[in-house]
């Protein structure tokens, strides 16, 4: 064997804890290729070491990195971000699942050979927040996202904490799980916050890969009917495509009036903001129902809207929702498994690590769906 690989410990059956299977490892490598985004809009590739797990820490071997809007809004155009978005001159990649091929001293539940998916904020483990579950939240000095202040999912070995990941079933592929954490782990977050049910119909504005999730698991969820809008025709048709929508919209329509012959006058009862402008943000808020309960996930923008007759009056609601939980993220991974569905089918496009910056380009250009840079099994 060449000096400049390690050997990855192989599980046996004696050392495997119950539930654990093994699985073979192949060998590490001294080096890796990585992906950094200098703010540009463009990808710089850096040979950088592989990292060594510490103590509760892991190697994991990256096999899916899905590209999420966040990145292209707020690192990859340009470095927008602060605090908690503040890119660090990382490896890229919030969105990444894999497998284990390395553990530190004192893992705990996970072993090599364990598929996983990377929960992409590392909290400090001990505020209230952390407490929770939700790492998002965490306004801990020691907080740093994967992907924006440690490194990342794009490039083929990722050093995770043992505590920030979650078991990927063998029924899932990586792709699916390299969608978890950030878009359909936002989407479930905010869809339980409002709840979904047989009675409701949902509206969701704004068709990206996050809106699309949206459709997936409300229907997932008992919604009634499905009503979708969005300015790209790429993604309108995609949605019909896909048969996510009973009926999906476009800038041309006069959306708000239509939804309300549709409904009967009514509005529906729940709907869900992934574009992150303000004329999503007012449709949404004006097609709910009386009572009617709205969630804001997209990112940025800004939202203009007259309190007394579009919230007060009509006794609606707006929730907030940022990511999700640890805990309600492994619930989500067990849900997908149960209700059959599967993140993967809204990548439309799939790059190996050397096109990454294709990769992000097509993403920022809009034209897709969900983007995923995958590796060599």
């Amino acid at each position: 064997m060449a000096q400049n690989t390690i050997h990855a410990a192989q599980n046996t059956a004696s050392a495997a804890p119950a539930g654990h299977e093994a699985r073979a490892i192949s060998a590490i490598p001294a080096t890796m290729k990585a992906a950094y985004l200098p703010g540009d809009s463009t990808v710089v590739f850096k040979d950088v070491p592989v990292p060594e797990p510490g103590h509760g820490q892991v190697l994991v071997r990256t096999k899916a990195s899905t590209i999420c809007g966040s990145d292209i809004r707020a690192i990859y155009r340009e470095h927008l971000g602060k605090g908690p978005e503040a890119y660090q001159d990382k490896i890229a990649g919030h969105e990444p699942a894999g497998q284990i091929v390395k553990c530190g001293p004192g893992t705990k539940r996970f072993r090599e050979g364990d598929r996983v998916v990377v929960y992409h904020i590392s909290g400090c483990g001990v505020c209230m927040d952390c407490r929770q579950g939700y790492m998002i939240s965490c306004t801990s000095e020691h907080r740093a996202a994967y992907g924006w202040q440690r490194d990342g999912g794009m490039a083929p070995y990722l050093l995770a904490d043992e505590k920030d990941l979650v078991p990927l079933p063998d029924s899932l592929t990586y792709v699916d799980g390299a969608q978890v954490a950030c878009g359909f782990g936002t989407v479930y977050e905010g869809l339980i916050k409002i709840g979904v049910s047989g009675t409701d119909a949902v509206l969701v504005t704004g068709l990206g890969p996050v809106g699309l999730a949206t459709l997936m698991l409300a229907r997932a969820m008992g919604a009634d009917k499905l009503y979708g809008m969005d300015i790209s025709a790429y993604r309108r048709d995609l949605a019909v495509e896909k048969k996510l929508c009973d009926k999906v919209f476009g800038p041309e329509d006069d959306t708000l009036a239509e939804i309300m012959r549709l409904t009967g006058g009514r509005g529906v009862e729940r709907a869900i903001d992934c574009s992150g402008h303000t004329d999503g943000r007012q449709l949404a808020i004006r097609a709910a129902a009386k009572w009617g309960k709205i969630a804001f996930v997209g990112e940025g923008g800004s939202v203009e809207f007259n309190p007394s007759p579009d919230i007060i009056h009509a006794q609606k609601s707006i929730y907030g929702s940022w990511v999700t939980s640890i805990w309600r993220m492994e619930e989500l991974v067990d849900k997908l498994v149960r209700w059959n569905i599967h993140p993967e089918e809204l990548v439309t496009h799939r790059f190996p690590l050397e096109k990454a910056d294709d990769a992000y380009s097509l993403m920022a250009g809009g034209q897709c769906g969900k983007v995923a840079v995958t590796f060599d099994e």
